[in-house]
C-alpha cells in the first residue's frame, strides 16, 4: 500500500504560500512561513501533521496491543507534542490517557511500551519518542 500527499509552493520562502492535498481528500490546506513559525498561525504546518499522524497511529497500535493481551479500551486519547527547535524536529512526546476496565497497571505499562516500540510512525521518526501514560478509571 502506498499513500500520497501533494504539496505545491509558489513564491519565495518567507512570502510565498503553498497548498497541501492528501490522497483521501479529507484535508486540503494552505501553508506558509507564518503558519510554521508563529504560535497563533491560521494555517497548517508540517509539525502539526507529524503530531497528528503520531497520535493517530499510536492509539491504533495500542488498541491492537491491548487486544492481543485480551483487553479492550473504553477509550484511548493521545496528544502528540512535536518539538521544533532551530529548524529541526528534535522529539515527539505523547501524553496518553486510557480507560481499560480490569487491566492491571503493570500490563498497561508493558502494553504502552510495546506500542511505543512498534508503532509504525514512532519507528519512522528518527527522533526520540517519549510517552507519558496514565490509566484512568
Amino acid at each position: 500500500m502506498i499513500r500520497t500527499s501533494t504539496a505545491i509552493w509558489k513564491g519565495p520562502g518567507k512570502t510565498g504560500a503553498g497548498q497541501l492535498a492528501i490522497q483521501s481528500e479529507k484535508l486540503s490546506s494552505r501553508f506558509d512561513f507564518e503558519g510554521r513559525f508563529s504560535l497563533d498561525a491560521t494555517h497548517i504546518n508540517p509539525e502539526e501533521l507529524i503530531a497528528a499522524a503520531h497520535a493517530m497511529d499510536f492509539v491504533m497500535k495500542l488498541s491492537f496491543v491491548l487486544g492481543e493481551a485480551g483487553h479492550t479500551a473504553e477509550y484511548i486519547k493521545a496528544t502528540a507534542h512535536i518539538n521544533f527547535v532551530n529548524g529541526s524536529i528534535t522529539g515527539s512526546h505523547l501524553v496518553l490517557k486510557a480507560s481499560i476496565e480490569g487491566m492491571p497497571a503493570d500490563l498497561f505499562e508493558q502494553s504502552v511500551k510495546e506500542a511505543q516500540l512498534t508503532c509504525p510512525v514512532s519507528r519512522a521518526l528518527s527522533i526520540p519518542v517519549t510517552v507519558e501514560a496514565t490509566q484512568v478509571k
